[in-house]
C-alpha cells in the first residue's frame, strides 16, 4: 500500500520480471496482495473467455446508412451513451464477424487514463457492430456471468489492475488483448455471482433513476420556458416539398431549401408573434476569438458538455491544436453537430474547443448570461439550428449565419424568474447525481468486500 501511494520507491532487479515500467511495479505488488486474500480463488479471465476480437477499421459517418458502430466514446463512466452514433457500409461476412451479441463485454482498449480498460456488458436489441479501438469479450456463461466480471473490473480492485498495466502514448493511455486476458477476478460459484449481480442491478437501478430524474429537471426546461414566453413552437408537418419566393433567396444572399425550411420559418414568426422583444444573436454578445497554443487545465470540447442540460460531463477528448479562451459568464455555444444542442455557462475561465463560439454578453442590462444560455438551449434555437448547419460528414453552423440567430428577450425581471428557476432545478439535478454516485459508490464496494473478504 505504501508503494501504491509512493512518489519515489525502490524495487530489486529481480522483482521486475516481465516489464521496465515503473507505475506496474508501482502497482502489482497492491494488485497481487488483494488477489491472494480474496474469499474465492481468483483466476485469469481469458481461462473463462470464449472469444476475445478487436473491432473493425472501416471508416464511420453519420449519415444514417448501414449499421451503427459503437466506438470509444460511446462507452463513458456512467456506461453506454449512444446519443452520438456513427454508422458503417460492411459487407454481410463482415457485419456477422463484427455483430455485437446480447450479453458480450466491450473494453475501451484506447482511451484517456479514466476511461481506458473501462467495459460494460452490451444489451442493445438490433445489429450493431464496434470499432478497431474496443475489445470484445463473450465469457463462457457456463462458469462466468459476464455482468459478474465486467462489475468486477469496474469496481477499485478491477480499475487498479488496469491502472497496473495500461500504458500512455502521446496523450492517450492503451490496453492490449493479453492484458485483459491476464486480469485476475475472484470466481465464486455461480449462483453466487447471481446473487452479487442481483444486488448491483437493484442499485443500478436506483441510480438510474435518481439520474433520470435529474435529466428530467432540466431537460425538461423547455417545457416552462416556452410557456413563460407564451411561445408554441410550429409541429413538424413532415413536408419535403415546399416553395420559395425568388425574391426572398436573392434577399438573403442563398438558395437553400433547409435555410427556407418552413420548420424555421414558423418558428421565427413564433418568435415575432409572440409579442416578446426579440433580437438577433449579434445585437447581444461580441464573439470572442482570444486563441492559446496550450491549453490550461480547465479544457472543455464538446464531449463535456451534455446535450440539451448544459451541464459538464466526463469525457476522453482532449486539445489538438489551437483553443480559445473563456471567462467566467461567457457562454460555450457549439459549432460541430448543432442538433446535439450543447450550450454551457462558464462557471470559471478555462479554455474551450475552437468547435465552440464563446460569446460574452455585451449589455447585462439588456439580457442576463443564464437566460441567454437557457434561450440558445431551447428548441427554439434547434429549430433554426438544424436547417442551417453546412456540410455532410462534420456539419456545423458558418461563422456568418450564428449572428443571425433570433431569441426572445423579455423584460430581465422575466430572465430573473426563468434564471431563477433554472438555478432551483440545476441545485436539486446535482442533489440527485451527487446521492446516485454516492449510493453507487457504496454498492460497488460491498460487492467488492464480498469476494475479497476485506
Amino acid at each position: 500500500m505504501e508503494r501504491s501511494q509512493a512518489s519515489c520507491f525502490g524495487a530489486t532487479r529481480g522483482e521486475i520480471e516481465t516489464r521496465a515500467d515503473v507505475n506496474y511495479s508501482r502497482l502489482l505488488p497492491l494488485v497481487k496482495e488483494r488477489l491472494a486474500n480474496a474469499a474465492y480463488p481468483a483466476v485469469p479471465l481469458g481461462s473463462k473467455l470464449t472469444l476475445v476480437q478487436y473491432g473493425s477499421s472501416t471508416l464511420a459517418s453519420t449519415e444514417p446508412s448501414g449499421v451503427p458502430i459503437v466506438r470509444m466514446n460511446n462507452l463513458q463512466q456512467d456506461g453506454w451513451a449512444l446519443d452520438d452514433l456513427k454508422y458503417v457500409t460492411l459487407p454481410e461476412k463482415e457485419v456477422d464477424s463484427y455483430r455485437i451479441e446480447l450479453g458480450d463485454i466491450l473494453f475501451n482498449r484506447t482511451n484517456s487514463k479514466e476511461l481506458v480498460g473501462k467495459c460494460e456488458v452490451f444489451r442493445e436489441p438490433g445489429k450493431w457492430v464496434f470499432a478497431s479501438y474496443l475489445i470484445r469479450v463473450r465469457t463462457n456463461p457456463l462458469e462466468l456471468d459476464s455482468q459478474f466480471a465486467s462489475d468486477f473490473l469496474n469496481a477499485p480492485t478491477g480499475r487498479l489492475q488496469i491502472d497496473c498495466v495500461s500504458r500512455q502514448i502521446v496523450g492517450m493511455t492503451n490496453i492490449n488483448s493479453e492484458e485483459i486476458r491476464d486480469f485476475g477476478i475472484p470466481l465464486p460459484p455461480l449462483p453466487v455471482q447471481q446473487e452479487l449481480v442481483a444486488a448491483m442491478n437493484a442499485a443500478r437501478a436506483l441510480r438510474q433513476r435518481q439520474l433520470a430524474e435529474a435529466e428530467a429537471l432540466l431537460g425538461g426546461f423547455d417545457t416552462y420556458l416556452l410557456a413563460t414566453l407564451g411561445i408554441s413552437t410550429p409541429a413538424n408537418d413532415g413536408r419535403r416539398v415546399f416553395g420559395v419566393w425568388m425574391a426572398d433567396a436573392f434577399q438573403k444572399g442563398r438558395i437553400s431549401p433547409e435555410y427556407f425550411h418552413p420548420e424555421r420559418l414558423l418558428t421565427l414568426r413564433a418568435i415575432e408573434e409572440a409579442g416578446v422583444r426579440h433580437e438577433r444573436l449579434g445585437d447581444l454578445v461580441d464573439f470572442v476569438r482570444q486563441q492559446i497554443k496550450t491549453p490550461s487545465e480547465n479544457y472543455l470540447s464538446l464531449g463535456h458538455v451534455q446535450s440539451h442540460t448544459g451541464e459538464l460531463v466526463a469525457s476522453s477528448e482532449t486539445s489538438e491544436g489551437n483553443c480559445f479562451t473563456f471567462l467566467a459568464g461567457d457562454v460555450l455555444f457549439m459549432r460541430l453537430r448543432p442538433y446535439l444542442n450543447k450550450v454551457y455557462l462558464a462557471e470559471a475561465d478555462g479554455c474551450c474547443s475552437p468547435e465552440f463560439h464563446v460569446l460574452r454578453v455585451r449589455d447585462e442590462a439588456a439580457i442576463h448570461a443564464d437566460y441567454l444560455a437557457v434561450a440558445l438551449r431551447s428548441k427554439l434555437m434547434l429549430l433554426q439550428t438544424i436547417h442551417m448547419m453546412t456540410g455532410n460528414t462534420h456539419p456545423r453552423l458558418a461563422n456568418e449565419d450564428v449572428p443571425d440567430l433570433i431569441l426572445p428577450v423579455p423584460p430581465l425581471a422575466v430572465q430573473r424568474e426563468v434564471v431563477a428557476e433554472v438555478q432551483r432545478r440545476r441545485a436539486r439535478a446535482r442533489q440527485l447525481r451527487e446521492a446516485a454516485d454516492a449510493g453507487w459508490a457504496a454498492a460497488k464496494a460491498a460487492f467488492e468486500a464480498r469476494l475479497l473478504g476485506n
